[in-house]
């Protein structure tokens, strides 16, 4: 088994350069383009004020046991979200989100194969049948 070739330092500066590759993609300046959109959007901060405002009315309410009063406000923030989540500005900034948390997820998982093929592999294992080491339960078929 060779040694270890990389520091934890190293796997790290390696990271950080795959997370600014990454910040660089056409999805994250998607991302960027329709939060500052969003940013920019009165009705959407509007409706983003109004519903920070139910939410602590909320957290008080429920803090005082008032349910019924609680339940009121509740569903005034339902359909707030509702109205939010019409607007195609804020739809196209929460496919942008998804976008990019595919993208992450994809990185995330690609990374995990392949550190477990690299292990695999460099102890002499099977990929197919996801073992490191030649496993003397499974019998050998002859071919």
């Amino acid at each position: 088994m060779e040694n270890a070739s990389y520091t934890r330092k190293e796997v790290l500066n390696k990271a950080r350069e795959l997370g600014k590759l990454i910040s660089e993609t056409e999805e994250v300046d998607f991302f960027k383009r329709a939060e500052e959109q969003i940013n920019k959007n009165l009705r959407v901060q509007e409706l983003i004020g109004k519903i920070k405002n139910k939410q602590k009315e909320a957290v008080n309410l429920q803090h005082y046991g008032k349910t019924e009063a609680l339940k009121k406000v509740e569903q005034e923030i339902d359909e707030l979200n509702n109205e939010i989540d019409q607007i195609p500005l804020v739809q196209e900034f929460k496919q942008s989100q998804t976008e990019v948390n595919h993208l992450l997820q994809l990185v995330s998982t690609t990374i995990s194969n392949t550190v477990t093929d690299e292990i695999i592999e460099s102890s002499g294992g099977d990929k197919l049948r996801g073992t490191t080491t030649k496993n003397p339960f499974i019998p050998i078929h002859k071919q």
